[in-house]
C-alpha cells in the first residue's frame, strides 16, 4: 500500500533541477526498501530529499550543481530512484525554498523516518528541531537540556551524523563562544554561515551575522 495515498502520482508545481535524471513513478513496497529522491534548486544551491514508506529518510544541503547532489544521493541511497516527490515531500521542499529565501519556516510537522536513529541522537534532534530561525544554541546548551552538561562532545557527534540537515537545523548549534564548529555539508562552513546569515542569526547581544559576513557570503536580493 502506498502510504502517501494517491498524491504520489501528481505532477509537482515546484521548480526542480534544470537537468534532472529520468523521472519515474515509484511503486512502494511494504518492506521499506524502495525509496525515491528528488533534486530542487534553492537560492544558494541544489538540495535533495529522499523518502521511503515511513517518511523522509534523508536530505542533502545545497551544493554547487545538480550532478553533485545527484551523485551524493545515489551513493547514500543506492536503492533510491529519482522520482516525482509525493505531496508531503513537496510541502517540505516548498518550506525549504521559502526558508532559504529568508522566510520563517519550521519543519515540526515533516514526517521523518527515525526508526534506525539511536535514542540519544533522537533526543538531540528533538532539541535542535525546536530552535527557531534566527536563534542558536551551543553544543553545551543542548547537553544541559539533555540533563548532562558533560555530553557536549556527544551532542556534536550526533549532530554531525544528522541525516536531515535544514529540517533538523544542526546549523543552528554552534561551538562555545559563537564559533561555527564543524559541518559536514558539501561546502562546509560556508554553507552553515550562509544559512545563518539568511536567517539573520544573532549570537548573544552581537549584531546579526549578516552584518559581519563578506559580500560573497550574503544572500542575494531578489529582483
Amino acid at each position: 500500500m502506498n502510504p502517501w495515498g494517491r498524491c504520489a502520482s501528481r505532477r509537482s508545481a515546484l521548480h526542480v533541477s534544470a537537468k534532472p535524471g529520468p523521472i519515474v513513478d515509484v511503486t512502494w513496497d511494504e518492506s521499506g526498501v524502495t525509496q525515491g529522491f528528488a533534486l530542487f534548486d534553492t537560492a544558494i544551491g541544489t538540495c535533495a530529499l529522499a523518502w521511503g514508506p515511513r517518511g523522509l529518510v534523508g536530505a542533502s544541503l545545497p551544493s554547487k550543481s545538480a550532478a553533485t547532489s545527484r551523485t551524493f544521493m545515489r551513493k547514500r541511497f543506492p536503492d533510491a530512484v529519482e522520482s516525482e516527490p509525493p505531496a508531503d515531500v513537496q510541502i517540505v521542499i516548498g518550506d525549504i525554498l521559502a526558508l532559504l529565501q529568508g522566510e520563517k519556516r519550521d519543519f515540526k510537522t515533516a514526517k521523518l523516518d527515525l526508526e534506525a536513529i539511536p535514542a540519544f541522537h533522537r533526543r538531540v534532534y528533538d532539541i535542535a528541531r525546536a530552535i527557531p530561525p534566527g536563534e542558536v544554541l551551543t553544543y553545551g546548551d543542548v547537553a544541559k537540556r539533555l540533563g548532562d552538561a558533560s555530553a557536549a562532545r556527544a551532542v556534536g557527534q550526533a549532530l554531525g551524523a544528522n541525516p536531515f540537515p535544514i529540517i533538523i537545523p544542526c546549523h543552528r548549534v554552534l561551538a562555545t563562544g559563537g564559533k561555527t564548529g564543524g559541518f559536514s555539508a558539501p561546502l562546509g562552513l560556508e554553507t552553515k554561515m550562509k544559512m545563518l546569515t539568511i536567517e539573520r542569526a544573532k549570537l548573544d547581544d552581537k549584531p546579526s551575522l549578516f552584518n559581519d559576513l563578506p559580500l560573497a557570503a550574503k544572500p542575494r536580493r531578489q529582483t
